[in-house]
């Protein structure tokens, strides 16, 4: 590539061509950035509801111009006009692709080279799409009348005289340097995305989940899931049906692949805990196939993107999906609870977790993972996708989908083991469940007063703020608490009396009993003010102390000794963690306080808190 001036813009000239007739890997080697100028930016309209915006970009070397699409990650940029036609820019990182058999190019990172400023087109670029374009810079001179894009005007503003598409003029065998059929093409797990059709991926399954039936209107069938990585990213691909036949029991956790033909979608949040824009369908023309040479061993085993640290978890809002890496404590023994909607028995078992903050964190483990778990105290546990939960303050807890690696051969593990062996093993770590009101160094840390809340207009923004406040319960409403919920696990909906039953509309199944559920509503003050929360079934059982069924009965039974039976629950303080939106109700807008979690103080530990603040000050 030779780096020429135009003008004063240096453009990569000759890239687009070398691009066009050189395998992918070739390009990526000789060329890993390159300059050029924007010619045009277009969206594209969605295919999906609640899809990702697209961006198309048309690029010019100045002798020619390629099509790309945007990264979603980088759509802020165009949102933001911070790039515009006839803007320079230097693209870091990119993929080569075809699309019906024409090159496009996937940007995935790009900088604006500002210093040259808005120009007029530089040059007079061609199409590469035809044959006679994909030659040397001598030949295709002659052709720029056909491809061009002209010589004053932007790429699409006026329509250029393009030979007819015959099959010499697009031809697929490549005329330039007599360079060779291009070999298999691994692309990069990052640069994936639904406008790529001709693409194979090199990468490492880290996780293989069960085979899951399902049964529902449409019918049944069933699916498994796999994440699979590579050195720039990790995607889940998911079979259904006939695709799990053939390839559950090739997939392996552990072992690489040559993957291609899947069919790309836009991710499902709700399903994954990974970062991927997209992921990937197996179908019936998928290939696969094991890979058995020495390249296996340049994918890597994991890729983690730990929390700093095991006390920054009380940062991390609640259902957070994080990397955590901690020394293991304690471990407990293997124990079965039995839901209480369905009756189903479920293995559980709890780990407590320390690390250099000075704090520890119970992480549950469940199912399979739990009864097979076999790491012992003092071992180093990386984490990948662990869900939080604000259950007697901060917890952890595996997902199906998640991993747990022991003592795993990484530099941070390496550098935990060396703390736990000279300091941690002997230290006095604080419970995560008991620090929400403190930092380690004994000052308060996002505690507000109701005050604070009031004054700073806290839930007022177009976001919901999060804070802790410690309050003490002043009045419960009694009229309803509770209300009648569907037994069907991780249902919760609302029943209706039908007279026969209760019935659930999402379920479309009637029950001769319903579970009841907390909704709260109840104040709280301390001695800055007061100030109404609600809250759900969770923070109602630690006010008040049983479950919602148990005052139900009591309230049919004895109306008189339900109302005592909420009265004594009053008068008690708490630590609540709170999340504040803003609500409109008859053109008045105000902040709802939502009790997310509520945690009864632990008087000794507030007191030693109490101690060291006052130290800090240098008052005793």
């Amino acid at each position: 590539m030779t780096m020429t001036m135009d003008d004063t813009v240096p453009l990569s000239r000759g890239f687009i061509r070398d691009m066009a007739n050189l395998d992918s890997s070739t390009v990526l080697t000789r060329h890993p950035t390159f300059i050029a100028q924007v010619l045009q930016i277009k969206e594209l309209s969605s295919t999906q509801a609640g899809g990702p915006r697209r961006f198309r970009f048309v690029l010019s070397d100045g002798d020619h111009f390629v099509q790309c699409m945007l990264a979603t990650q980088l759509n802020d940029i165009v949102l933001n006009n911070r790039v515009e036609r006839g803007h320079t820019i230097n693209v870091r990182q990119y993929t080569p692709s075809e699309m019906k058999e024409k090159l496009v190019v996937i940007l995935l990172d790009f900088e604006v080279l500002s210093q040259y400023g808005i120009r007029d087109k530089i040059g007079a670029p061609a199409s590469i799409d035809s044959k006679v374009n994909r030659q040397a810079p001598q030949a295709a001179q002659a052709t720029y009348s056909n491809g061009s894009t002209g010589s004053t005007t932007f790429y699409g503003e006026q329509k250029p005289q393009v030979a007819p598409k015959t099959e010499s003029t697009y031809s697929a065998a490549p005329s330039y340097a007599s360079a060779p059929p291009r070999p298999h093409n691994y692309y990069t797990i990052e640069g994936l995305s639904p406008y790529q059709n001709k693409w194979t991926i090199k990468a490492r399954v880290t996780f293989k989940s069960e085979i899951k039936h399902w049964h529902n209107q449409r019918g049944e069938g069933k699916l498994f899931a796999v994440n699979l990585l590579d050195e720039t990213g990790e995607i889940k691909a998911t079979a259904f049906n006939d695709q799990v036949d053939a390839y559950f029991d090739l997939l392996q956790e552990g072992e690489v692949y040559y993957i291609s033909k899947c069919r790309v979608n836009t991710a499902k949040k709700q399903f994954s805990n990974l970062d991927h824009d997209y992921e990937l369908t197996f179908e019936r023309d998928t290939e696969i196939e094991k890979c058995t040479d020495t390249g296996a061993t340049e994918v890597p085993q994991l890729r983690f993107n730990f929390v700093e640290s095991l006390g920054k978890l009380t940062d991390v809002q609640k259902d957070a999906i994080v990397d955590v890496m901690g020394v293991i404590k304690t471990v407990g023994d293997c124990a079965q609870i039995t839901s209480k909607s369905s009756g189903r028995p479920y293995d559980k078992r709890d780990i407590v977790l320390v690390d250099p903050s000075g704090v520890s964190v119970q992480l549950t483990v469940w199912g399979t993972q739990a009864v097979q778990f076999s790491a012992n105290p003092d071992d180093i546990v990386a984490v990948k996708g662990a869900k939080v939960s604000e259950f007697n303050g901060r917890s952890l807890s595996l997902l199906q989908s998640s991993t747990i690696t022991v003592n795993p051969d990484i530099s941070e593990a390496h550098s935990l083991k060396g703390w736990f062996d000279m300091k941690g093993r002997n230290a006095t770590f604080s419970s995560l469940q008991s620090v929400g009101s403190t930092s380690m160094s004994g000052r308060p840390e996002n505690v507000k007063t109701i005050k604070q809340i009031r004054d700073e207009q806290l839930g007022m923004q177009d976001q919901p703020d999060y804070f802790s406040v410690k309050g003490t319960v002043l009045f419960i409403r009694n009229e309803t608490i509770a209300y009648a919920a569907c037994p069907t696990e991780n249902c919760n909906k609302k029943l209706t009396d039908d007279g026969d039953g209760w019935r659930c509309e999402k379920c479309n199944k009637s029950f001769p009993d319903p579970v009841y559920r907390y909704i709260l509503m109840f104040a709280i003050y301390d001695h800055t003010g007061q100030m109404w929360v609600s809250s759900f079934d969770d923070v109602g059982k630690v006010i008040l102390g049983k479950p919602a069924g148990d005052y139900m009965r009591l309230r049919d039974e004895d109306n008189s000794a339900y109302l005592d039976e909420i009265q004594k629950c009053t008068g008690k303080t708490y630590l609540f963690r709170v999340r504040a939106k803003a609500e409109t109700y008859q053109n008045t807008t105000r902040p709802r306080y939502s009790a997310m979690s509520a945690t009864p103080l632990n008087y000794a530990h507030e007191s030693t808190n109490l101690v060291k603040l006052i130290q800090s000050f240098g008052l005793a």
